[in-house]
């Protein structure tokens, strides 16, 4: 049996997605999570400045070492989330425990933290799963140091970053000529603009449902509108917090930031918050959607009940005059 009739046999036993409703809402920070342990993290290192650029793929964990007396900037990214390996990180770039235990968290909310000399923020990034229509959220935590940014993604089979690898390559763009917070602006950003390509998703799926009601409301039609509900509070936890998350940065006084890059992170804030406002109209359609359910649902008895009516109205005087005809004067 292949993965889509294993969802579409799932759908059937669970129609109104009860099992998703536990995994929505099955969080409770006062449990210490279990998280899987990646067996082997990749590690990837960009190393640029204005005028070159240096990849190195699949590094050991030791050869990170050299890359923290360099002038030049780094991104460091690590697929897979294994404790000895955030720990060794960590120690090699004097980040703080509390970041390190952050990192190795799960469900987090998404937030902005600055502890000694790092600005540290963990966020989502969201997926939309043609298959069972769902949204899948990745955590993804970034560090921002003197001139690197440390990345920790869970999946290392997908990000949104291609579009920066590709930036990163050319030379004399503006990331290359920038620090690191510019770098780490770029990274933010990408997350975010994937919150609308998941949205645009998601939408097309609720504008079909709507035609579907208005022509055909059935039972399968109310479930639906159900599991989409769910999905939109996977969106509205993930997408709502990075407002703060943002706010963060723009009202920070470290040093790490430079003053000519808040204004990039201003324009990141009025894509969160303009995302948040499109969450907050698919909600609102949602509810209107289900009132157009039950009008529909009832309109379709009201049509029922005139038909019986007419029927009714027809058969009556043949029932009043075999009724006196058939009494025993």
């Amino acid at each position: 049996m292949s993965l889509k009739e294993k969802l579409h046999y799932k759908y059937l036993l669970n129609p109104f997605g009860l099992m998703r409703t536990k995994e929505i809402l099955k969080i409770n920070p006062t449990i210490i999570p279990q998280r899987v342990a990646s067996e082997t993290p990749t590690i990837t290192v960009y190393d640029f400045d204005a005028t070159t650029i240096n990849e190195h793929h699949c590094i050991a964990l030791k050869e990170c070492t050299k890359f923290t007396t360099t002038n030049t900037i780094k991104w460091i990214n690590v697929d897979g989330i294994n404790k000895q390996t955030i720990e060794a990180l960590a120690k090699q770039f004097n980040i703080h425990y509390l970041i390190t235990e952050d990192i190795q968290s799960i469900a987090q909310r998404p937030k902005t933290d600055e502890i000694d000399n790092h600005l540290f923020c963990l966020l989502n990034m969201l997926y939309f799963n043609n298959d069972n229509a769902s949204i899948e959220s990745e955590q993804i935590s970034i560090v921002l140091g003197a001139n690197y940014v440390i990345t920790f993604q869970e999946d290392a089979t997908r990000d949104v970053f291609n579009t920066l690898r590709e930036k990163l390559k050319v030379a004399g763009t503006k990331i290359r000529q920038s620090n690191a917070d510019y770098l780490c602006y770029v990274l933010i950003d990408l997350i975010v603009d994937h919150y609308f390509i998941v949205m645009e998703q998601l939408g097309d799926k609720i504008e079909a449902l709507e035609e579907e009601i208005i022509k055909t409301p059935d039972t399968k039609s109310l479930a639906k509108i159900n599991q989409l509900r769910k999905e939109l509070i996977v969106l509205k936890r993930s997408i709502v917090p990075v407002r703060e998350l943002v706010n963060g940065f723009v009202k920070s006084d470290s040093a790490l930031i430079d003053p000519n890059t808040i204004k990039y992170f201003k324009d990141v804030y009025d894509h969160v918050v303009q995302a948040s406002d499109l969450v907050e109209n698919y909600r609102d359609m949602m509810i209107t959607m289900q009132d157009l359910y039950i009008n529909q649902v009832n309109l379709k008895m009201n049509e029922v009940m005139k038909v019986m009516t007419i029927v009714t109205c027809l058969l009556a005087p043949a029932t009043v005059i075999g009724g006196i005809f058939g009494m025993n004067f």
